[in-house]
């Protein structure tokens, strides 16, 4: 099995209004108890806003650390997923339906070597 980290996009700014955010967080927790019941899930996080990043970063000879996140946009990896497929059409199935669940785009993209530790 090859383990893949579905990344969650989401616009930049607040959170939806709870009559919104709630159902959608009912459906994501629907997919993870699916994801657990066919032994495809791994391990899911959310992120707090990009604005508690710090980048650390190597420079001439000094290691620096600047706030903020390393790239700045109109969206950011908001959260992720990470599953064990067979095959990269299996884990883009789990995607689509992270992706209906948020109704936010999903990067789907297998783990070098395919494993988790």
């Amino acid at each position: 099995m090859t383990h893949y980290l579905l990344s969650i996009y989401q616009p930049d700014g607040p959170p939806p209004a709870p009559e919104v955010l709630e159902p959608i967080m009912r459906d994501v927790e629907d997919l993870n108890a699916e994801l657990r019941a066919a032994g495809a899930w791994v391990f899911a996080g959310g992120l707090h806003p990009p604005s508690t990043a710090t980048v650390v970063r190597q420079k001439d000879n000094e290691v620096l650390t600047t706030d903020g996140p390393y790239v700045e946009g109109k969206e950011h990896i908001g959260g992720f997923t990470v599953i064990q497929a067979p095959d990269l059409d299996a884990a883009l199935e789990w995607g689509r339906k992270l992706a209906r669940a948020t109704t936010l785009p999903i990067e789907v993209r297998p783990l070098q070597h395919g494993s988790c530790g």
